[in-house]
């Protein structure tokens, strides 16, 4: 069977329970859907048709009968930050983990060349919720004119400063000088990003022009190939940014789950491609998993399950939906990192006759070589073709 439209929707960081090596990584016994799934009842009833929470540990949320092919998925990449998960996807493995900060913040002397270059004093330095670290160093910022510098769990380092005091263009100079020190291997992040806000103290608001200096994929990549074939390639969400563009045709900002569904929605219905929509939808680890809210995550889930009923009531049946994650975020875990977890995948079309529940695959890289098997183009280096009835 051959699809024309791929809708890939990562709900980002819903792992659903601890990898055999989760121990190498400090992550014994997490397990994102089960913590969701126990902070309160979870009215989910479209994710249970098509299967999904038949992967979970808690009998009471099981489906004796769906509509979905569901499975879990280990992760073949040494890792569990955001774009090791998602490269393998698209069938590129991750020996080397990205280089993460979050114990003591950025060395001195990356801090000091970060001064000289930008000629502005950075404070902050450290891990820290996005938010909380404007909310308490913004003041500050607005007054003597620095730069917030923070990481989290990932390998990233921001830069937050007010557009009134720090002009956005201005900002992405600086980001874009950062980048170039974080090219050095032992300060080798995989994003530099630009984290503007706006507002008074007390009521700071970071704003849409949060921009990404991601590192290259480090091979082509099934998006390559799905462009060397003019197969359409469209992203939504942070997407564009994690494949620094390489391979994609099209990038869709969003400002929150809801409006990353409404516009994969629209292109559900008005859109009319032959390739593949490649969606991530990161409230779930950004504004819960990493803030350890488990009844925030449920509740986000729960209005995520709304939206993709009427996805789901739009397919047409050339269609192909695959829903999946990229890393696990415990939100009742320890800390605030990700969690090396298996990730679900359920792949539903219209056509499918009944749901199955399937053998864990080796990789994620499955996801990419499904896509190239269905398009018949060049298959990744690493990953299977799941078959489809």
């Amino acid at each position: 069977m051959k699809f024309k439209r791929i809708f890939l929707i990562i709900l980002d960081s819903l792992g659903v329970g601890a990898m055999p090596d989760a121990k190498k990584f400090n992550d014994e016994n997490a397990n994102t859907l089960r913590s969701i799934l126990t902070s309160k009842k979870v009215n989910i009833p479209n994710l249970k048709k098509l299967g999904f929470t038949n992967l979970s540990d808690l009998e009471e949320y099981h489906n004796s009968k769906f509509n979905g092919l569901v499975m879990k998925m280990s992760e073949l990449s040494n890792g569990k930050d955001t774009m090791t998960g998602h490269w393998e996807f698209m069938g590129i493995k991750t020996t080397k983990p990205f280089v993460t900060f979050t114990e003591h913040g950025f060395p001195k002397e990356l801090i000091d060349e970060l001064e000289k270059r930008t000629k502005h004093k950075i404070i902050g330095n450290k891990a820290a919720s996005g938010t909380e670290i404007i909310e308490e160093l913004g003041p500050q910022q607005l007054k003597d004119k620095s730069l917030i510098v923070y990481t989290s769990a990932d390998s990233v380092l921001q830069i937050a400063a007010h557009e009134e005091v720090i002009p956005v263009d201005e900002l992405y100079k600086f980001c874009e000088i950062a980048r170039e020190l974080c090219m050095k291997p032992e300060w080798l992040v995989g994003r530099v990003i630009a984290r503007p806000f706006i507002g008074e103290p007390g009521s700071f608001k970071r704003t849409s022009n949060r921009h990404d200096y991601a590192l290259a994929p480090s091979e082509d990549s099934v998006l390559d190939f799905m462009q060397d074939a003019h197969l359409a390639t469209i992203s939504v969400g942070k997407i564009f940014d994690i494949f620094d563009g390489k391979g994609l045709d099209e990038s869709n900002k969003t400002i929150s789950n809801e409006d990353g569904m409404n516009k994969t929605i629209d292109m559900v219905k008005n859109r009319d491609f032959n390739g593949l929509c490649f969606v991530n939808l990161v409230d779930f680890d950004a504004v819960y998993g990493h803030r350890r809210n488990a009844i925030g995550y449920a509740e986000c889930l729960e209005e995520f399950d709304v939206q993709l009923g009427e996805l789901l009531a739009n397919l047409k049946d050339d269609d192909l939906l695959m829903l999946s994650a990229d890393h696990g975020n415990d939100p009742n875990y320890s800390g605030s990192d990700h969690t090396r977890e298996y990730v679900p995948l359920v792949i539903y079309y219209n056509q499918l006759k009944e749901g199955k529940l399937l053998d864990t695959r080796a990789s994620f890289a499955d996801i990419g070589a499904t896509i190239s098997a269905n398009f018949n183009i060049k298959m990744p280096k690493i990953g299977k073709a799941i078959e489809l009835e």
